[in-house]
């Protein structure tokens, strides 16, 4: 089975004309009509593909959160702005960027190649305590007892935005807006009931987690 592509357009009728096209191409298309899912829902996907001149997020700003949760995914920007001010703020954290109107053959060649650099610079499997990470297939395997540990989207997001910042502490609102791409309320538990039930998950003993590390005051962490 070939990739699985997550692709933000508002517009219905392009929309529909490229994802029908990528389908064609052998690609699993995961089609938003806004950006404010669009973490959520690239945990699964191997290349993002974001119209810039979204209706409420804009493209600029959901490209940002995605790398920010996802530093390794490729991201391709199609945009009908064409001066060289747009594409420069668009390469700030994108992978290429290709400018409307495009052949559909062009944009199938862009996304084969950003794929295939993807492969190339692939890393191989972390190992952190008992666990093994497969970053680039959304894995995480128990070494000790060789069973997939199964999380949930936002369970398999928390945990790999600390994963990629081992020994660093991170605060309860970084790991929040990062995840759920929205600003964070003071005194919300959402992300205290959800990192509960990732311990439970990924940690040997819960009550006494070696993984994920309450920094009192600050945040969490995970141990290098």
């Amino acid at each position: 089975m070939n990739a699985t592509l997550l692709y933000i357009e508002d517009d219905p009728e392009i929309g529909e004309w490229v994802s029908s096209f990528l389908k064609e191409k052998g690609y699993q298309v995961i089609w938003l009509k806004g950006g404010e899912k669009a973490v959520e829902s690239a945990a699964s996907c191997k290349i993002a593909i974001l119209d810039v001149m979204l209706s409420g997020l804009d493209g600029f700003t959901v490209g940002h959160r995605l790398k920010r949760a996802f530093p390794g995914l490729p991201i391709l920007m199609l945009s009908a702005r064409t001066s060289i001010d747009d594409k420069l703020e668009g390469l700030q954290f994108a992978d290429d960027y290709m400018t409307k109107p495009f052949h559909p053959e062009e944009l199938a060649a862009r996304v084969e190649v950003l794929l295939r650099r993807s492969a190339v610079h692939s890393s191989e499997p972390a190992v952190l305590k008992h666990l093994t990470v497969y970053e680039d297939e959304n894995r995480i395997v128990n070494r000790e007892t060789g069973e997939e540990i199964l999380l949930t989207g936002k369970q398999f997001q928390i945990f790999m935005y600390l994963f990629r910042h081992q020994g660093r502490v991170l605060t309860k609102e970084q790991i929040y807006e990062s995840v759920w791409g929205e600003s964070y309320i003071e005194g919300d538990k959402t992300l205290m009931v959800h990192i509960r039930y990732l311990r439970e998950k990924v940690e040997k003993d819960p009550a006494s987690p070696e993984i994920i590390e309450t920094v009192r005051g600050l945040g969490y962490r995970v141990r290098a």
